[in-house]
């Protein structure tokens, strides 16, 4: 017996047709729009409910919520920023709750489509984080000190410069937002397809033989488990790059 595997094309695996506006390149509504918007109203009612009732002693919804924010400040925040940077809590939580709610998508039955895993919104992203930025440091520093601080750090001897001012300008005003967005699009779109190989080669030894399907079934079932981590992961990457760079632009001596 010839045990014939048909694996989707990638297109079938990223691209998702229209289903409102159709034909509009523009305005056209497909899947991964919709687990975009939906992803926007989950987050907004997750923290609106929690922020409904303030307990002194925090339950159910409030305290996961709560715990979050911890995170994002003690976590993140101090870490990178100082107290300087407690501003941009609210900025950096809805950074990860948005991102991490945009990549467990790729597990969820019927949706199975990680909406990060299409490089438009991780680029989005990415470019938001480099106007904030680039605007924070030149409002701080001034423009002409924020691109001398690029360019010529301190410490470095003279000659060094002329290596070191080019790579250190192309490295923070084009390479960061393309390496954030693509880091985040590339982890995600690995996940999806590594999942979508498992399960197509376990439906198929299902059809042919069931013992045959146990080792890729359970192999999904792993790797689905380990998703979760990576989604996770890959939202705290991204946040903390963005602090980084944030405290980068108000800190410009670290």
């Amino acid at each position: 017996m010839v045990l014939a595997l048909e694996f989707p094309p990638i297109s079938h695996l990223i691209e998702w047709p229209d289903f409102w506006l159709k034909g509009n390149e523009l305005f056209g509504i497909n899947k991964v729009v919709a687990l975009m918007w939906i992803s926007v109203a989950l987050v907004s009612a997750f923290y609106l409910t929690a922020a409904r009732k303030k307990q002194l002693v925090p339950t159910g919804v409030q305290n996961v919520a709560e715990a979050a924010v911890d995170f994002i400040r003690e976590g993140i925040i101090m870490q990178t920023m100082g107290r300087d940077g407690l501003v941009f809590t609210p900025f950096l939580l809805t950074i990860f709750s948005f991102v991490l709610v945009c990549n467990i998508w790729g597990i969820v039955p019927l949706a199975q489509m990680p909406v990060n895993a299409r490089i438009a919104l991780p680029m989005f992203m990415a470019l938001l984080v480099w106007v904030l930025y680039n605007g924070i440091g030149i409002v701080k520093q001034g423009p002409i000190g924020y691109f001398k601080n690029i360019m010529f750090p301190p410490g470095v001897p003279k000659p060094i410069y002329l290596l070191l001012s080019p790579i250190e300008f192309v490295s923070t005003i084009l390479v960061r937002p393309f390496s954030l967005a693509v880091r985040l699009f590339a982890n995600m779109l690995a996940g999806h397809l590594i999942l979508v190989s498992f399960a197509v080669l376990a439906t198929a030894l299902w059809d042919a033989t069931y013992i045959g399907a146990i080792a890729p079934g359970g192999m999904l079932v792993a790797l689905t488990a380990f998703e979760i981590l990576v989604a996770f992961l890959q939202a705290y990457i991204f946040t903390i790059l963005t602090a980084v760079f944030i405290g980068g632009a108000l800190h410009p001596d670290h």
